[in-house]
């Protein structure tokens, strides 16, 4: 099937996939703005808030922001699933520096924050501690991560980190209870989707990529794919390749807004 679709449309691969890297993405505004605060926050060594809803770009501006680090001067620390503990936190970031966790969440804490600093000061090496779905971080965890920028009686913090979620994040560290931690927090930064003009051109860039620069969906598709997708790339990606598969089984050449009522049906119905 794939083959086929690619055949039909004289693609060299197949468009709008999530395999591209870091120097093929599509910036934005959003996007690029997200990567410079990113990029401020590793340098400063800072505690920084990324937040936007489901499919914004979020971890996508991450893993651009990080590829273009030295990684001869950092090492990065990426925790996929906060759902571990307190306790989980710690034993990730002391397996990530190469330490043997030990037992007990005293000497555990205590152990990690020294791997962190061991990494900056004697490897010369800046630890870069990144907790994606940070929204489902509690208290506690949130409370912890603050302790570990304790440092050099908190004149200076031997890493940096950053806290990827969704808006509920932005709301749970304004909470009373965290102010401590909402007072160390130098980087905020919240996506929205991208404007109309932006998903233009990010269909455009996605089908050059795969080898089209001609115009292969209409105005009326793409004002329909950007008002349905609210500018969310996850969300344009799959409204626009259920759309190329729904023109390829009609045997037509061009992506029309029929095409794409067809495969906004198909994008909702499995979401």
């Amino acid at each position: 099937m794939i083959e086929r679709l690619q055949a039909h449309y004289g693609f060299t691969r197949t468009p709008f996939g999530r395999d591209l890297a870091p120097g093929m993405l599509h910036r934005h505004a959003a996007h690029a703005e997200a990567i410079a605060r990113i990029t401020w926050c590793v340098a400063e060594h800072a505690l920084g808030v990324i937040t936007g809803e489901v499919g914004v770009g979020k971890t996508v501006a991450v893993r651009a922001a990080i590829a273009a680090l030295d990684l001869a001067r950092h090492t990065i620390i990426y925790l996929g699933n906060p759902t571990v503990g307190t306790l989980g936190i710690h034993h990730h970031i002391v397996i990530s520096l190469g330490g043997k966790p030990q037992r007990g969440i005293a000497a555990l804490t205590a152990q990690a924050t020294d791997l962190l600093a061991v990494e900056q000061a004697e490897r010369g090496r800046t630890p870069v501690l990144i907790i994606d779905e940070a929204h489902l971080l509690d208290h506690s965890q949130l409370e912890s991560v603050r302790m570990l920028t304790n440092h050099d009686m908190d004149r200076t913090c031997p890493f940096a980190c950053l806290l990827v979620g969704q808006p509920t994040l932005r709301r749970m560290v304004k909470l009373g209870v965290l102010a401590a931690l909402d007072q160390r927090i130098a980087v905020r930064c919240h996506m929205n989707g991208m404007t109309a003009e932006e998903t233009a051109t990010y269909l455009r860039h996605h089908l050059q990529l795969a080898g089209r620069s001609d115009p292969l969906f209409s105005d009326d598709a793409i004002t329909l794919i950007h008002q349905t997708s609210r500018g969310k790339p996850r969300t344009v990606n799959n409204i626009a390749i259920q759309s190329l598969v729904a023109t390829f089984a009609e045997g037509k050449a061009i992506v029309d807004e029929n095409a794409t009522r067809t495969a906004i049906n198909e994008v909702i119905a499995t979401e």
